[in-house]
């Protein structure tokens, strides 16, 4: 065991609030009075740009001279909270059919979180997918950047392909693996 595992521990919290334009959100823990400090750095290790608030997050943390802080996402967890509204789909698809969808490699063409949505285009494919702001929130994003490697699980819509679930590309490749092994 090195200095550093010493040093740490690993906690199970909720993300309080995470502001990607700042680069930094706190978590909160019932293990810990203080707040968690969770760096843009840290997420992005993960994976993950941002990270939606409310979301269940498993750290390893540290305590510094300048307080509490994730020094590694391990997991994360989309917030508790109503299943995702699928519009037209709506009672059509249940989570067991959403779960066997496979994941399909994407880059973010443009999200606009003040309108709720935006586009990416799947590697090989010439249409766009439609991503709703509530999906990505259930997914556990709180945002998405231009250019940002993703895997979506996607449906066809009466208005083309939308996506269902959003993952970090890191997440998706660990996840396939799993699967694979």
């Amino acid at each position: 065991m090195t200095e550093e595992d010493k040093a740490t521990q690993v906690l199970q919290g909720r993300v309080k609030w995470f502001d990607p334009a700042k680069g930094f959100g706190f978590i909160v823990s019932d293990i810990t009075n203080a707040d968690i400090l969770l760096h843009a750095n840290v997420l992005r290790n993960f994976g993950q740009s941002s990270v939606a608030d409310g979301a269940g997050v498993t750290v390893r943390i540290q305590t510094t001279p300048r307080g509490v802080q994730a020094v590694e996402v391990l997991a994360i967890e989309p917030p508790e909270g109503p299943v995702v509204p699928l519009g037209e789909l709506a009672g059509e698809l249940s989570v067991a059919d959403l779960s066997v969808l496979p994941m399909e490699p994407a880059r973010v063409k443009w999200f606009d979180k003040a309108k709720g949505f935006g586009f990416a285009n799947a590697f090989g494919r010439a249409e766009d997918i439609f991503i709703h702001i509530e999906v990505l929130r259930v997914s556990g994003f709180a945002d998405l950047m231009s250019g940002e490697a993703v895997a979506l699980k996607v449906i066809e819509g009466r208005r083309g392909r939308m996506a269902v679930q959003v993952l970090s590309w890191e997440r998706a490749i660990v996840a396939q693996a799993g699967e694979a092994g």
